[in-house]
């Protein structure tokens, strides 16, 4: 039988269900939509790093810092307690209502804890949210720059991705345009998604701006995910604007948060999300045919971090603001560069002219000067001018990265 050969490499050959064909070096056919994704280029430069002597990874988004002891202290007393067995599929009841009360005393609102979900991570949360959202051929508009992850997982399950560029102003940053936002939602769109604070250029919506979102989604019946797994880290007010202050319970909105960077948590791959109530047995579904839930005894560190971990936050949060006001002083005294003064997360996501190619310059400082950055292409093609550096490490090291790339940045 002659082989047909599809769009994306698919063959017809030798199968008689009319399905298309393996790719080549594969038994049998797969999914389109996961063999046609993307890797990141954010790993790709990271891969080259792997064993180089004296690296100073500034790529990814975690400190330098471990897990507090008091945090490792409570999960491993779990552990030996014997908490190794299945748990509740949405978290331990003591930590969604630890969550419930958390939120509830940061914005000063009521959340009930039929509307805490807790997950095996927040990009786990992005995952199963994506999978209860989105049919294929159905739309989710998502403003960018963004950690590429995200559109990642709106395509796994077959939906289109429809990016909306954040503008750009040299000395007061990003800010969107919300008449260009609302332009990019039509009929077969399903939810817009916002990360604020923003990864990886450190924009954060302000709450009027929300507003207008959150009644936009009203009007249109359609989703509203919020990531705002930065809403700690912010230098000119004590926490980000959150929809959750805005929203009423039963509100198409879907916020997701995580352990991951405000307790410096990121190995521990823990996140929750808070949803309208009804949503509870929707993703009490997913986790179930997923991963079961998260881990218990670990669920126990992060009864921990939540309750006693405000002051380890504080010192977090004091620690990034030295880091980026030295990294901000240091590249903008080149010329070269632009950057702007980060408001929010722990990002500089800097243009660098002359740069056309950001992932093989990114290649290049990390092969002549042992320095990890993520390449801005991986946020969006239109960071291929741009370079990501996280600062939330200590000044020290900071420092020393900024000294080693400042032949190649001047």
């Amino acid at each position: 039988m002659e082989e047909t050969v599809l769009p994306g490499g698919f063959g017809t050959g030798g199968l008689g269900t009319g399905r298309p064909g393996a790719p080549e070096g594969f038994p049998a056919p797969l999914n389109p939509a996961v063999e046609m994704l993307e890797s990141s280029k954010i790993a790709e430069v990271w891969a080259l790093g792997f064993g180089v002597e004296k690296l100073i990874p500034l790529w990814v988004g975690e400190s330098d810092l471990p897990t507090p002891d008091f945090i490792c202290d409570a999960a491993t007393q779990a552990l030996n307690q014997g908490h190794t067995f299945y748990p509740p599929k949405r978290g331990l009841p003591e930590l969604r209502q630890a969550i419930a009360d958390y939120n509830g005393d940061l914005y000063g609102v009521g959340i009930d804890i039929e509307r805490v979900s807790v997950f095996p991570s927040a990009m786990q949360a992005a995952m199963e949210t994506m999978q209860a959202l989105a049919r294929p051929d159905d739309e989710v508009v998502i403003v960018t720059p963004l950690w590429p992850n995200i559109l990642q997982a709106a395509r796994t399950v077959g939906a289109k991705v429809v990016t909306v560029d954040l503008d750009s102003d040299p000395d007061a940053g990003f800010h969107l345009d919300l008449e260009k936002l609302f332009a990019a939602v039509t009929e077969r769109t399903c939810a817009i998604y916002i990360a604020t604070p923003g990864n990886p250029t450190g924009w954060l919506m302000e709450s009027e701006a929300q507003r207008q979102v959150l009644d936009f989604c009203r009007r249109r019946g359609i989703w509203m995910v919020a990531d705002e797994v930065y809403a700690r880290f912010t230098y000119d007010r004590p926490h980000a604007p959150s929809f959750l202050e805005l929203a009423r319970a039963d509100d198409p909105l879907i916020v997701i948060n995580s352990f991951s960077k405000a307790w410096a948590m990121t190995g521990w791959r823990l996140g929750w999300v808070v949803h309208p109530p009804a949503f509870g047995p929707i993703y009490d579904k997913l986790i179930e045919f997923s991963v079961s839930g998260a881990p218990g005894f670990l669920q126990h560190g992060a009864l921990a971090a939540i309750r006693d971990g405000e002051p380890f936050v504080r010192d977090m949060v004091e620690r990034c603001r030295r880091g980026g006001e030295l990294v901000f002083q240091r590249l903008q005294a080149f010329p070269r560069v632009s950057v702007a003064r980060p408001r929010a997360a722990f990002y500089l996501f800097f243009k660098v002219e002359g740069m056309t190619d950001s992932v093989a310059f990114a290649k290049q400082i990390l092969a002549e000067t042992g320095v990890g950055l993520a390449p801005g292409v991986a946020f969006g093609a239109s960071g291929n001018d741009r370079l990501r550096l996280c600062f939330f490490n200590s000044e020290a090291r900071l420092s020393e990265a900024m000294d080693r790339m400042t032949p190649l940045l001047s």
